[in-house]
């Protein structure tokens, strides 16, 4: 994506969750929606849902993603992924690891 209005230090982004995959969002320029982001990620994605609309800048903190790397890859493909967070391999071994009961 090269608009210019998009060249500066802030870009308008609107976050999209997936119905289908939990903790997986979408962030995209709100001025393009979705029309950028391809359609076989959609359909895997699911319909997305708005969740929020924010002013980035680079300062921005957020919570799993960095500000800038977000900003450029809207920039570049018109969307940014961001997946669920990793599970821990030990707590999944945990909860498929009968217990015993010991007294």
């Amino acid at each position: 994506m090269t608009d210019d209005r998009m060249q500066g230090d802030k870009v308008l982004c609107e976050i999209f969750k997936s119905p289908r995959k939990e903790e997986m969002y979408l962030y995209v320029d709100k001025r393009q929606g979705l029309a950028e982001v391809p359609e076989a990620l959609l359909e895997r994605f699911g319909k997305p849902v708005s969740t929020m609309t924010l002013i980035l800048t680079p300062e921005k903190r957020l919570a799993r993603a960095d500000a800038s790397d977000v900003m450029a890859a809207i920039r570049e493909k018109g969307y940014y992924l961001q997946l669920p967070p990793v599970k821990d391999e030990y707590l999944l071994d945990l909860y498929r690891t009968p217990t015993e009961a010991r007294y």
